[in-house]
């Protein structure tokens, strides 16, 4: 069965995550992805180093399905086959500042006045309207500006989540919109421009706090990690170890209740009489939890939590997180193959399942320029040209 994206071009200008991201999942819905990278690879080739040849971890996720050629396109020779590239594309993926994107010939006008049908996916830190448009930033930025820093944490010291979510959130976001823009294409022929960014998306996962702090001045503060609309909801020590455990609603915290032996004591007391009210004193809900954890093995606790139906997990390091048996049994990993990779790379598949046209990784990323000869030759350039433009270090 054809993949649901086959015959569909993305070129990708991205770099680091929300770009790169993107396309590579419309690379494992069957899309062509055409990475283009600097002459001497670009940044993020190298982030996390794992390969020989320096090859980073985060390359290695993001770039799988992809072709890739190296190409400077502020050069006029660079600027005429990015120009022959995009009428051959339907999609151009791209995570830079607007200002910057114009310098390259890269915004949607641009590529538009080349192929009105192409579709733009364009990822920055502040947008692109705004006092900030033209400010450049990583994810981290998006968690400081949204609140999600302040809230994280002991209180004393902001506290960023230790994986890029605002990053991963964009080019999700991303791939979503240009899914539409593709469908919204058949209808009326024309493109479109897909925008992401980096302080919008931390605001729309921040939100439920805006908004209460908005109408109600709720003046939340950092609390580790235990939550403040529910309870117990929290981190607990075991005698090996951490798991996490949380209950919303009557019917779990009712479940704790029990599983402590206390159930009459937790739930006649008003203060914890709802969600909300058990939030607002879960302090006491996790002193009675660590009490009982500290008792037990994260096994032993796990499993007494699991057969009274509780939502609970171990706190893993990576290390275990890669050996869990049900990480490997459900196929969430696939070894892809690099040259000069000890190994082959956890990559993790698909994270959306379709039954019936699923996403696959079917190609490893490509090294740097591997596949340069081949797309020009396929726009019409001979061999000699070929030669003659990487002499000029155009590609």
């Amino acid at each position: 069965m054809a993949a649901v994206l086959e015959g569909i071009r993305v070129l990708d200008f991205g770099r680091y995550i929300a770009g790169p991201y993107c396309g590579a999942l419309l690379g494992d819905f069957g899309a062509e992805v055409i990475r283009v990278e600097k002459l001497d690879g670009s940044e993020d080739r190298w982030t996390a180093p794992v390969g020989k040849d320096g090859t980073g971890a985060g390359y290695m996720q993001m770039n799988r399905n992809k072709l890739g050629i190296t190409l400077d396109p502020m050069s006029a020779k660079g600027r005429e086959i990015v120009k022959k590239l995009v009428k051959t594309a339907d999609v151009v993926v791209a995570n830079l500042p607007l200002v910057q994107l114009k310098q390259m010939g890269l915004d949607y006008d641009s590529l538009a006045a080349i192929n009105p049908r192409i579709i733009m996916f364009m990822n920055s830190t502040f947008g692109s309207k705004g006092p900030y448009s033209e400010r450049v930033g990583f994810d981290t930025i998006g968690q400081a500006m949204s609140g999600s820093m302040y809230l994280t944490g002991d209180g004393k010291v902001p506290m960023r989540v230790a994986v890029p979510v605002v990053d991963f959130g964009s080019a999700t976001l991303g791939a979503l919109g240009v899914l539409a823009a593709l469908y919204e294409r058949e209808k009326s022929g024309k493109g479109q421009l897909v925008e992401t960014a980096l302080l919008h998306t931390a605001l729309n996962f921040s939100d439920t706090h805006l908004i209460e702090q908005d109408l109600i001045k709720a003046e939340r503060r950092a609390s580790m990690n235990r939550g403040w609309g529910a309870g117990p909801w929290d981190c607990f020590k075991c005698k090996d170890g951490w798991i996490f455990m949380m209950a919303i609603g009557g019917p779990l915290f009712r479940r704790w209740a029990k599983l402590m032996g206390e159930e009459d004591k937790w739930c006649n007391d008003p203060r914890f009489a709802s969600d909300q009210s058990r939030g607002d004193h879960g302090h006491l809900l996790s002193e009675r939890t660590n009490q009982w954890c500290a008792e037990r093995t994260m096994e032993e606790a796990l499993s007494t939590m699991e057969k009274a139906r509780l939502p609970a997990g171990p706190v893993y390091s990576p290390q275990q997180a890669l050996d869990d048996p049900h990480i490997k049994a459900a196929d969430f990993l696939q070894g892809v193959d690099y040259p000069g990779m000890p190994k082959p790379a956890p990559v993790v598949t698909t994270p959306v399942k379709l039954s019936r046209t699923p996403g696959k990784i079917t190609r490893r990323p490509p090294t740097l320029g591997e596949h340069t000869d081949k797309i020009l030759g396929e726009l019409g350039y001979s061999k000699s040209e070929i030669d003659a433009l990487r002499q000029e270090k155009v590609i």
